[in-house]
């Protein structure tokens, strides 16, 4: 496997930890890793590189030290509020993958795993909203204190967690802002896939990783575009169609790799998957 140079980067951490699998962790451990405008910057570079790499499939989004997230950098968040060079709103609008450059991104077809080490708080739990699997350790807690602070979870976290979790139980973490248990997370409101030992939780992700890259990243692809248009698209029908003509679709069904598929089920064997072609 043959990268291209990665970005320089210095407040994200980008290993590749096996074949076709990004590991990209944020890297601001003193300050719980919340996120100021560099990290974001970072997170922005990172991931468009990535998109952009064929031979990357799956990227794993963590944290360093005993945060996954702590949110937006407050402090930084005052200092643009104190000096007039902030208009919330028009930044919410505005923002294209929103909070970190990932709890509104969309325009990859490639799936994020979340390996939530520790605390994820407001953004932080916004970022894992937007992530396709969730994997938290036993250490992890999870809260949306926004309200506290006199801000909402606006970068895709409400009607993220509303969709995900209904509206009872969305409006007891935002209406409330109290702080969840992995445990909780996962059995009570359903946006965390499984729960682990501490010291399990990288290695487990990166499995779960290999899982999806053992499949076709055609395919793959196809599927998280259908889902993401599944979640823009409120009729049934007209997000079966909208998916069938994606160029994930169309990419899926000429490309090589359902070829190669299709071929290695009638010859009793494993695929040999290509990198899937740009779009």
């Amino acid at each position: 496997m043959v990268l291209r140079t990665a970005p320089t980067v210095s407040l994200v951490k980008l290993e590749v930890p096996t074949e076709h699998v990004l590991l990209l962790t944020l890297n601001r451990p003193q300050s719980l890793n919340a996120v100021s405008p560099d990290l974001a910057e970072d997170v922005k570079r990172a991931l468009a590189w990535f998109d952009s790499e064929p031979e990357l499939w799956v990227v794993i989004v963590t944290g360093a030290g005993r945060a996954f997230c702590a949110g937006a950098d407050l402090k930084a968040w005052r200092s643009a509020k104190d000096s007039g060079s902030r208009d919330d709103s028009e930044e919410v609008a505005t923002s294209f993958h929103g909070f970190a450059n990932i709890s509104r991104r969309s325009v990859t077809s490639k799936p994020l795993i979340a390996a939530v080490n520790g605390g994820a708080y407001g953004g932080g739990v916004e970022i894992i909203l937007n992530c396709d699997l969730v994997i938290a350790s036993d250490r992890a807690e999870f809260a949306l204190p926004e309200v506290k602070r006199g801000v909402t979870a606006a970068q895709g976290g409400i009607p993220r967690i509303a969709a995900i979790a209904g509206h009872q139980l969305a409006s007891e973490m935002l209406l409330t802002g109290r702080t969840i248990s992995a445990q909780e997370a996962h059995s009570r409101f359903g946006f965390v896939n499984t729960v682990v030992p501490h010291d399990e939780l990288i290695p487990t992700a990166i499995a779960w990783a290999r899982r999806i890259t053992q499949n076709s990243p055609d395919a793959v692809a196809s599927t998280k575009r259908a889902l993401i248009i599944a979640q823009e698209v409120g009729n049934f029908e007209q997000a079966t169609i909208a998916g069938a003509y994606s160029q994930e679709s169309k990419q899926a069904y000429t490309g090589g790799n359902i070829k190669e598929g299709l071929r290695a089920f009638s010859e009793k064997r494993k695929p040999v998957w290509k990198n899937p072609a740009k779009l």
